[in-house]
Protein backbone atom coordinates (compact mmCIF):
# COMPACT_ATOMS: atom_id res chain seq x y z
CA UNK A 1 0.00 0.00 0.00
CA UNK A 2 2.93 2.23 1.06
CA UNK A 3 4.41 1.76 -2.44
CA UNK A 4 1.08 2.61 -4.29
CA UNK A 5 0.87 5.73 -2.32
CA UNK A 6 4.26 6.64 -3.19
CA UNK A 7 3.53 5.98 -6.63
CA UNK A 8 0.23 8.14 -7.21
CA UNK A 9 2.00 10.80 -5.49
CA UNK A 10 4.94 10.91 -8.10
CA UNK A 11 2.69 10.78 -10.87
CA UNK A 12 0.86 13.82 -9.59
CA UNK A 13 4.10 15.73 -8.86
CA UNK A 14 5.38 14.44 -11.92
CA UNK A 15 2.29 15.74 -14.27
CA UNK A 16 2.32 19.12 -11.79
CA UNK A 17 6.43 19.42 -13.61
CA UNK A 18 5.37 18.76 -16.84
CA UNK A 19 2.45 21.62 -16.66
CA UNK A 20 4.82 23.75 -14.97
CA UNK A 21 4.49 27.08 -13.20
CA UNK A 22 1.52 29.50 -14.47
CA UNK A 23 -0.10 27.09 -16.51
CA UNK A 24 -3.28 28.46 -18.38
CA UNK A 25 -2.08 32.06 -17.40
CA UNK A 26 -0.25 32.42 -20.82
CA UNK A 27 -1.79 34.98 -22.53
CA UNK A 28 -3.62 36.47 -19.84
CA UNK A 29 -3.01 40.07 -19.08
CA UNK A 30 -3.83 41.61 -15.39
CA UNK A 31 -5.85 44.34 -15.28
CA UNK A 32 -6.92 46.66 -12.54
CA UNK A 33 -10.41 46.84 -10.49
CA UNK A 34 -10.39 51.07 -12.69
CA UNK A 35 -9.47 49.27 -15.93
CA UNK A 36 -11.72 46.63 -15.69
CA UNK A 37 -14.52 48.56 -14.22
CA UNK A 38 -14.19 50.89 -17.39
CA UNK A 39 -14.11 48.38 -19.99
CA UNK A 40 -17.34 47.04 -18.26
CA UNK A 41 -20.41 47.08 -21.02
CA UNK A 42 -22.91 45.25 -18.59
CA UNK A 43 -23.22 45.52 -14.80
CA UNK A 44 -25.51 42.68 -12.85
CA UNK A 45 -26.35 43.31 -9.20
CA UNK A 46 -26.04 40.98 -6.73
CA UNK A 47 -29.09 39.42 -4.94
CA UNK A 48 -28.93 39.72 -1.26
CA UNK A 49 -29.48 36.35 -0.37
CA UNK A 50 -32.81 35.92 1.75
CA UNK A 51 -30.78 33.57 4.06
CA UNK A 52 -27.86 36.26 4.74
CA UNK A 53 -30.68 39.32 4.95
CA UNK A 54 -32.98 37.29 7.30
CA UNK A 55 -29.76 36.87 9.61
CA UNK A 56 -28.45 40.19 8.51
CA UNK A 57 -25.65 39.51 7.33
CA UNK A 58 -23.52 42.00 6.13
CA UNK A 59 -19.80 42.45 4.19
CA UNK A 60 -17.51 42.56 1.46
CA UNK A 61 -16.97 39.53 -1.10
CA UNK A 62 -13.45 39.78 -3.09
CA UNK A 63 -13.56 37.89 -6.35
CA UNK A 64 -11.25 37.73 -9.48
CA UNK A 65 -12.61 37.35 -12.73
CA UNK A 66 -11.42 35.85 -15.98
CA UNK A 67 -12.83 37.68 -18.55
CA UNK A 68 -12.14 35.84 -22.58
CA UNK A 69 -11.03 37.86 -25.54
CA UNK A 70 -14.61 37.89 -26.70
CA UNK A 71 -15.56 40.16 -23.29
CA UNK A 72 -17.56 37.39 -21.56
CA UNK A 73 -16.46 36.30 -17.96
CA UNK A 74 -14.99 32.49 -18.30
CA UNK A 75 -14.32 31.99 -15.03
CA UNK A 76 -14.99 33.04 -11.64
CA UNK A 77 -12.48 32.68 -8.31
CA UNK A 78 -14.06 33.71 -4.52
CA UNK A 79 -11.21 35.86 -2.78
CA UNK A 80 -12.67 36.33 0.26
CA UNK A 81 -16.17 37.00 2.28
CA UNK A 82 -19.00 35.49 3.82
CA UNK A 83 -19.83 31.97 2.22
CA UNK A 84 -23.37 33.17 2.58
CA UNK A 85 -22.98 35.94 0.48
CA UNK A 86 -20.12 34.85 -1.77
CA UNK A 87 -22.17 33.03 -4.26
CA UNK A 88 -24.60 35.57 -4.92
CA UNK A 89 -21.34 37.61 -5.80
CA UNK A 90 -20.04 35.86 -8.60
CA UNK A 91 -23.31 34.66 -9.76
CA UNK A 92 -23.65 38.30 -10.78
CA UNK A 93 -20.29 39.01 -11.79
CA UNK A 94 -20.73 35.68 -14.07
CA UNK A 95 -23.06 37.89 -16.06
CA UNK A 96 -21.38 40.91 -16.94
CA UNK A 97 -19.67 41.71 -20.24
CA UNK A 98 -16.91 43.53 -21.31
CA UNK A 99 -15.19 45.67 -24.12
CA UNK A 100 -12.10 42.93 -25.23
CA UNK A 101 -9.11 43.69 -24.13
CA UNK A 102 -5.97 43.98 -25.91
CA UNK A 103 -2.29 43.69 -25.94
CA UNK A 104 0.34 44.43 -28.26
CA UNK A 105 -2.73 44.62 -30.49
CA UNK A 106 -3.93 41.14 -29.93
CA UNK A 107 -7.15 40.13 -28.08
CA UNK A 108 -6.23 38.49 -24.58
CA UNK A 109 -7.59 37.52 -22.14
CA UNK A 110 -7.41 39.47 -18.66
CA UNK A 111 -7.85 38.80 -14.95
CA UNK A 112 -9.23 41.60 -12.72
CA UNK A 113 -10.75 41.79 -9.16
CA UNK A 114 -14.38 43.03 -8.18
CA UNK A 115 -15.33 43.59 -5.15
CA UNK A 116 -19.42 43.60 -3.85
CA UNK A 117 -20.61 44.95 -0.56
CA UNK A 118 -23.16 43.35 0.84
CA UNK A 119 -25.38 46.21 3.26
CA UNK A 120 -28.72 46.11 4.60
Amino acid sequence: MVRTGRTVCGLVLLAVLAVGPGSGQEGVKKVSRAEAMQAATTKVQPDYPPIARQLKVEGVVELEALIGENGKVEKVTIVSGNAMLTRAGADALKQWKFTPFTEDGKLVKALAPFTFAFKM
